[in-house]
């Protein structure tokens, strides 16, 4: 069972529908023996960071995400504004983020070499995959996925980094480290591809 955390912000039912498409059995919850009783967990979010981050902590959530992801090493996937959660901090707001990356939100350059750059980083761009194992390794050649964002996950390592993308500058689009894998990109909203991921994910 792979349980979809509910914490107020994220699409919640296109992931559960694109997981039904390939046989995975799914459940959104915000309910912690729920989380805890999971084979796999997917932390989705669309929005501001430190009100996810407080919608989490307030749902008492922090602390079963903590056992299960770090303690237990339970395979979890971050999508979106649920893989920026994943680093240390963001230059989007001030609270702290979950820490499990070695890795910091910050947002895209305003301009670039004095031409002004579209933010948010809005439709489907090309990705390189730079680790392809677990999360990557079944999307085929020139992988196409959606973004829709301000902010990206800038990694300390180069081996937590499981996928490029260029947006004015190349940017993390995905990330690897252990059991932890997380997307910047939306599958849910990447037809082929997502369920390319996804299936990766599930069979991991």
């Amino acid at each position: 069972m792979i349980a979809i955390v509910d914490f107020g912000m994220g699409n919640l039912g296109s992931i559960r529908n694109m997981l039904a498409k390939i046989g995975a059995e799914s459940v959104i919850t915000s309910d912690p023996r729920a989380i805890e009783a999971a084979d796999k967990l997917i932390l989705p979010g669309v929005g501001a960071f430190d009100r996810a981050m407080e919608n989490l902590h307030r749902a008492g959530l922090v602390t079963v995400l903590n056992d299960k992801v770090v303690a237990r090493k339970t395979p979890l996937l971050g999508i979106c504004l649920g893989m920026q959660l994943l680093s240390r901090r963001s230059e989007e707001g001030s609270l702290p983020g979950l820490g499990w990356i070695a890795a910091d939100t910050v947002r895209f350059p305003a301009e670039i070499d004095g031409v002004r750059l579209t933010v948010p980083h809005m439709g489907w761009n090309t990705i390189t995959v730079t680790q392809p194992a677990a999360l990557l390794g079944q999307v085929g050649p020139d992988p196409r996925f959606y973004f829709v964002h301000s902010y990206h996950v800038r990694c300390e390592r180069e081996a937590d980094v499981a996928a490029t993308a260029h947006h004015g500058i190349t940017f993390h689009a995905a990330v690897a480290s252990g059991n932890i894998v997380g997307t910047q990109f939306h599958p849910e909203k990447s037809h082929k591809f997502g369920l390319a991921l996804l299936r990766s994910f599930v069979e991991w």
